[in-house]
């Protein structure tokens, strides 16, 4: 008597949920399935769904423990009895059936997870054990069924599971290229050098350039994102880590020599800006963010690397640069280059330096009497025939004013100015041959100087070549007129 009286107090006060219970119906039911012909009670469960809650409604519960009520919010066993429907609802009859298919096949002790309701509302995921008692193996109208709330370890694992697709998601959708790569190798070929009692890595290098090749094959790429592939024109990811020595070329080796010399200085988190190819060949400007990731100092087996195409933006930038050193109608340096070039010419030569002072002839008359859109298109010739004379010129050639131009010819003689005028003469022929209109003219005067105290000299002097050339064109134009 008071061994069973033990045991009622064991199965009263246990830390979780007990029920005995009476699956006596439900192995009736199964026998008379089984003469009907059933063989495979999963396929006869998922064709006639609404017989997993005729299973169900076959469980007779005889006893529940303390834990029990607690769990499921009852403030005694026959409310808790008398509201079954409100705790077995719902997606328990899906986990359900591999329960029953368990009983079905014989397994008369086993475990799983399920979910039920507390009488309050509450979803709770449980962790169930079912064992059919000793001695009731062949009748299961004693079973003993216990419960473990582990709703707070399943939504932890959902959260989890939900940060981890999450971050899965950031990576792989993130409009930002983004590669994982193990530089484990890497680290050991620089582990080897330092190991060899060389400091100067940098020496290292320039020496043995190879060693960069060396280490640029020991990179394994682990994963790439989506933006990845669209960034550099491949199709899928085999076909883009396939083709790495296409993509990282060229230029890339003495970048990469860089972050070498970095990574040997212990920088392991670095930004730098490279150029790569896409599979098509175009060339691509690129924001380079390197990471060792964290827990990963010491092998280098985990980094992660973020690209940002800025090939649009370096094309901006070039275009302003161009705009900021060239005139927009000629396409000719500025004034403002002139200027600057002329300074440095005057501090550090090389000399002699031959000027050519150039104006274009005729401008104001054609402005004032065919408009400035004629006078503008002269313009644009006047640049085409000075850009084409001066190809092979080692200088600059300016628009300084609305018809001023002007060649700066460092380290050239008057032989090599006179050379350049009578180029320019040349293509200007070539020019009105293929402009039959309007005749384009330039006045043309040279000077040279030996050194920096005689730069603004000379190009007063060769202004005054130019004007005294200029005065000639006007005096001849007017004669011609006459006579006309």
């Amino acid at each position: 008597m008071k061994t069973t009286t033990d045991y009622e107090l064991l199965f009263e006060s246990a830390p979780i949920s007990l029920w005995l219970e009476d699956y006596s119906q439900l192995k009736g039911l199964f026998q008379l399935w089984r003469d009907d012909g059933v063989t495979d009670l999963k396929a006869h469960l998922q064709s006639h769904p609404h017989l997993t809650e005729e299973c169900a409604r076959c469980y007779r519960v005889l006893r529940v423990n303390r834990e029990t009520l607690r769990v499921f919010a009852a403030s005694s066993q026959e409310v808790l009895l008398s509201r079954l429907h409100e705790v077995f609802r719902n997606d328990m009859f899906e986990r359900m059936v591999d329960e029953l298919c368990n009983l079905w096949d014989g397994i008369l002790d086993f475990s799983g997870q399920t979910v039920n309701y507390s009488l309050d509302g509450r979803r709770i995921e449980v962790r169930v054990h079912v064992r059919v008692l000793e001695g009731f193996e062949d009748s299961w109208d004693r079973v003993m069924v216990s419960l473990q709330d582990v709703t707070g370890h399943v939504q932890a694992q959902q959260q989890l599971e939900f940060s981890e697709q999450h971050a899965r998601n950031l990576f792989a959708f993130s409009p930002v290229s983004l590669w994982v790569e193990d530089f484990s190798g890497v680290k050991a070929l620089m582990d080897e050098v330092r190991q060899s009692g060389i400091e100067d890595f940098r020496t290292f290098l320039n020496v043995h350039s190879e060693f960069v090749g060396r280490c640029m094959e020991k990179i394994v790429v682990l994963e790439v994102n989506k933006q990845t592939l669209t960034m550099f024109s491949a199709h899928a990811k085999d076909e883009l880590l396939s083709k790495l020595e296409t993509i990282f070329r060229g230029e890339m080796h003495d970048s990469f020599a860089e972050q070498l010399i970095d990574l040997w200085n212990g920088k392991i988190h670095q930004t730098r800006e490279v150029v790569n190819y896409s599979l098509s060949g175009e060339r691509i400007n690129i924001h380079l963010q390197f990471a060792v990731m964290p827990g990963h100092e010491e092998q280098w087996d985990m980094v992660l690397v973020s690209l940002v195409d800025i090939t649009a933006r370096k094309k901006a930038e070039a275009y302003l640069e161009y705009l900021g050193k060239h005139d927009a109608l000629t396409k000719l340096r500025n004034r403002a280059y002139y200027v600057e070039e002329l300074n440095r010419i005057s501090r550090k030569g090389p000399w002699p330096l031959s000027v050519l002072a150039m104006d274009l002839n005729g401008l104001k008359v054609v402005n004032d009497t065919q408009g400035h859109t004629v006078g503008d298109s002269l313009l644009r010739r006047a640049g085409e025939v000075l850009q084409k004379a001066g190809t092979d010129v080692s200088g600059c050639i300016a628009r300084v004013g609305g018809d001023e131009f002007i060649a700066l010819l460092p380290g050239s003689d008057e032989r090599s100015a006179y050379a350049l005028k009578e180029r320019i003469e040349s293509v200007l022929e070539l020019s009105n041959q293929f402009y039959p209109g309007q005749k384009l003219s330039l006045s043309i005067g040279i000077a040279t100087c030996q050194n920096a105290t005689e730069v603004e000299q000379c190009i007063q002097f060769a202004d005054q070549q130019m004007y005294a050339q200029k005065k000639r064109f006007y005096e001849e134009s007017n004669l011609e007129r006459r006579k006309i």
